[in-house]
């Protein structure tokens, strides 16, 4: 078989056996036959060939093609959640959440895994702070502001049109200014969301939260 993708060198190759037929005498009859038979072989040979070579250019550009659009693929996918990072997003039955919430947090156990999976963060977390700030949804904030998380804006405490308005930015907040700051721990956290001697703690109540949180944390981590 011959190689080389040379279609002009091929076809003079043709051409030359066509005009050395053609000089034949007529006597070289079965010499002429052969060769006859020679020659068409070798043209599907290289009709043959030369059809490869077109068609292997448009399956090398396909294969790049399915490869790129697989990566863009997993690309566009959202990475897992779960971390080793025990405050990062953990999975949790809602209803699990529900046994241990009232007050205002009552039934608000899926709507604090899904701030959770939504800001990666660890619904466990979410439930113990709005737990212990507002007393297992029974605090003045929880009831007159929907605030749940202690949340303080410019004119003191932030009002919500619903707790889950509230459990939403909580989550927020937390994920952007603790947790992505790299406090990774309920005492880091602690230091900055209700640090010990502020100005907007007279009665003290802020030495009592890594401990409080705490509690609430295990017990929803076990």
């Amino acid at each position: 078989m011959i190689n080389g993708d040379d279609w002009f060198t091929k076809t003079m190759l043709v051409n030359t056996l066509s005009r050395t037929q053609q000089l034949r005498k007529p006597t070289e009859g079965t010499t002429s036959k052969g060769e006859n038979l020679f020659t068409m072989v070798l043209n599907q040979l290289l009709m043959q060939q030369e059809l490869q070579s077109t068609i292997q250019p448009q399956v090398n550009s396909f294969v790049p093609n399915i490869i790129n659009e697989i990566n863009n693929n997993m690309s566009d996918q959202n990475l897992p959640l779960n971390t080793n990072e025990p405050l990062r997003f953990q999975s949790l039955n809602a209803e699990k959440l529900n046994q241990v919430l009232g007050g205002k947090l009552k039934g608000m156990g899926e709507v604090f895994v899904r701030a959770g999976k939504r800001f990666n963060i660890n619904p466990a977390l979410l439930t113990a702070i709005a737990q212990h700030e507002t007393g297992n949804g029974k605090s003045r904030a929880a009831n007159e502001k929907n605030n749940i998380a202690g949340m303080m804006g410019i004119n003191g405490l932030k009002s919500y049109s619903s707790i889950e308005d509230s459990i939403m930015d909580m989550a927020r907040n937390l994920s952007k200014n603790y947790l992505g700051e790299g406090l990774s721990s309920i005492s880091r956290i602690g230091a900055k969301y209700a640090p010990i001697g502020a100005d907007n703690d007279p009665s003290g109540l802020n030495n009592q939260w890594v401990s409080g949180v705490s509690k609430f944390f295990e017990r929803l981590s076990v």
